[in-house]
């Protein structure tokens, strides 16, 4: 019952974000800039980024802690392929107020976090087998 109710509030989250996403497409100029960026993501994700977490979720983890190593392989990508363009131009700005924050210790402390949550998980469910298992 949690799950399904975890389930919905998940999807309705979700939907509300797409609602953002799309009032915000309407203020775009350039769509077609967005389209191709979007499309690129879309080939960027389905022919590399999926495979090889795919691939070294099968290598490297063995056993009940695939799921979250392949979750967070997921996240650290997905959040890589949006802040290639950033990461890509390193370096002083024309106008200091286009990307006024300091993008790659943001991006590397973002991904610190997904890796300390994905060992939390890893942890936790490894206590959680190890108090279901009789005492030998």
């Amino acid at each position: 019952m949690r799950a399904k109710v975890l389930r919905l509030l998940a999807g309705a989250a979700g939907l509300a974000l797409m609602g953002v996403g799309a009032s915000l497409l309407l203020d775009v100029q350039d769509l077609m800039g967005v389209a191709e960026w979007l499309g690129g993501a879309v080939v960027l994700h389905d022919a590399l980024i999926a495979p090889l977490v795919l691939l070294v979720g099968l290598v490297l983890v063995r056993g009940g802690v695939r799921g979250p190593i392949r979750g967070a392989l997921l996240v650290a990508g997905a959040l890589t392929a949006v802040a290639l363009p950033v990461l890509l131009r390193p370096g002083p700005r024309a106008n200091s107020t286009v990307l006024p924050l300091d993008y790659p210790r943001n991006w590397l402390l973002t991904l610190v976090g997904v890796a300390t949550v994905t060992a939390l998980l890893v942890v936790a469910k490894e206590v959680r087998r190890s108090r279901r298992r009789p005492p030998s």
